[in-house]
Parts: C-alpha cells; structure tokens; sequence
C-alpha cells in the first residue's frame, strides 16, 4: 500500500456524510493512488467510501498544505468542497498547522478554509470556492455550472421521488463538451431552502457533495429561485452557501468529522486487512 509495501495509517473523515480516506503523505507515501482508491473504497470488502483523499505539504509560498482527490473508481477529481474542510481539520487538530485559515492547493487552484475550532478542534470551517462559471442550459431547462469541476443541475418536484441511481448515468456524459459531470437533482423546499440528491462521476450516489451544493445554490439564484444566501439540505446532512455580489465568490459552509483512524496492509493478492 505504501512505498515500502507496509501498512497504512489512515483516517475516516465526512462531511454531511461525504466520506473519504484520509493519508498524510509525507509519512505514509501512496504509490499508486488510483487503484488504492479502487481497493479501499469497496464497501465491504475495503474500509469503504467515496474515495481517497491524499494530504500533503506545499512546496510553493501559495499554499500552506496540497489535496488529491481520487474517487471510488480510481478517477481522479480536481476539487471537493467537503473534503477540503476535512482536510483542513486534519492538519489543524494534528498540531502540523496553528492558522485557522489554511490554504491549500488543489487542481482546482489554491482554496483557503477558514477554521470554526473549540477547544483545540476544528468543528465546522468555510471554504472560499472562487468564482463560479454558468457554462449554458437545456431545452428543458438542466443548469451547466463550474465550480472547478462540471455540474448538471436538474430542478425538480419531489427529489425524494426520484433515483439518483438511475438517472444519474444517463446525464452524467451530456455535459455539452463530451466530459462526464456530476449531476444534481434540486427541490426549491417552502421554506426557500434546496433539497439536493448528487450523482457522483466516478463514485456514484453521494450523501453529500460540496461543489454540488454550490453548483445547485448557483443555478437557483442564476434562474431567480433563491437569493444568493440558501440552505442546502442533502442525503447526509445540510450545508450553507452563499455566492457572494462583492467579488463573486462562493462560500460553503459545513461540518467536518472524524470517523476513526487506523492501518490497512498487504494480504493475499493484494487484499487489504485491517491492523
């Protein structure tokens, strides 16, 4: 699993539920990412979750620490808005950072995560997500946002009604440029706040999507469904966004938690067990 084939520490982090497998790598090195990303990520018969997520050191005066993003199928992702407030309490409540607004290098450009911490732990943070960029909508009316990566944002009647499952794949690839995109299915709720459901390229059904949740806050406000501040309500828990009119940046806002720690190793052919 790592350079040396020993085993390898790591961490189980969510936020809203969008769980990925945490490794700081200048201690523990990952060969191939990708398909340690493929193995642990099995539910059942790996750690199980949405990806892996490599935390490393900044090597530019940018950015204080650097994120990968690998989803369940290998795939690599250039950004994850829950993730990164993962990342960001990480280095926070293991003492290798004392800012409270860190930033750090993604293939999405450098994000800074402003830290919520009680106690010594970070408990919540926000993260500035840049500028969005509305790339162009359907005939029936589907939202094509960026937000460093591709969205599909479907507004919909009853998101509950509906199976991200099966319709997810079918509009994952009609991105207009040929790219697979995530895809959002969003229910503007009474109280004027979104109800989301996400379809994940490269990971499937998602309970959470940070760069989801922004895309969907963007095209509701973009067709005059929202104002720029809205609560976004998702499988897995609820997020805040705003898009700001000062400078036309995107804040989210979130919980980040810790699951567990521990080691994972060779076995027969490969196969990961627990230490």
């Amino acid at each position: 699993m790592d350079s040396k084939g020993n085993c390898l520490r790591f961490t189980k982090m969510h936020g809203a539920g969008n769980d990925y497998i945490y490794v700081y790598t200048p201690e523990c090195p990952v060969d191939d990412p990708a398909e340690t990303s493929r193995h642990l990520s099995r539910p059942h018969f790996g750690i199980g979750a949405d990806g892996l997520i490599l935390i490393g050191k900044s090597l530019t005066p940018e950015a204080d620490f650097t994120m990968r993003i690998f989803n369940a199928d290998g795939s690599e992702a250039m950004m994850c808005g829950n993730g990164i407030r993962c990342v960001a309490k990480y280095v926070y409540d293991r003492r290798l950072t004392t800012r409270t607004d860190i930033r750090i290098a993604t293939l999405s450009g450098v994000k800074t995560v402003s830290l919520l911490a009680a106690q010594g732990q970070a408990v919540a943070a926000t993260v500035d997500m840049g500028q969005p960029r509305l790339v162009g909508e359907t005939p029936d009316g589907d939202v094509f946002v960026s937000m460093g990566n591709p969205h599909r944002v479907r507004f919909v009647d009853d998101a509950e009604a509906l199976d991200p499952a099966h319709e997810g794949p079918l509009l994952e690839r009609t991105d207009g440029a040929g790219e697979r995109c995530n895809v959002e299915f969003a229910q503007l709720c009474p109280d004027g706040s979104l109800r989301v459901r996400v379809w994940e390229r490269g990971s499937g059904v998602t309970l959470a999507c940070g760069t989801g949740a922004c895309a969907a806050a963007v095209a509701a406000h973009a067709t005059g469904r929202t104002g720029r501040r809205v609560t976004v309500g998702m499988d897995g828990g609820r997020l805040d966004v705003e898009w700001r009119e000062a400078d036309g940046h995107v804040l989210l806002t979130g919980g980040a938690e810790t699951v567990f720690e521990g080691r994972v190793g060779r076995g027969r052919e490969a196969d990961g067990y627990f230490t």
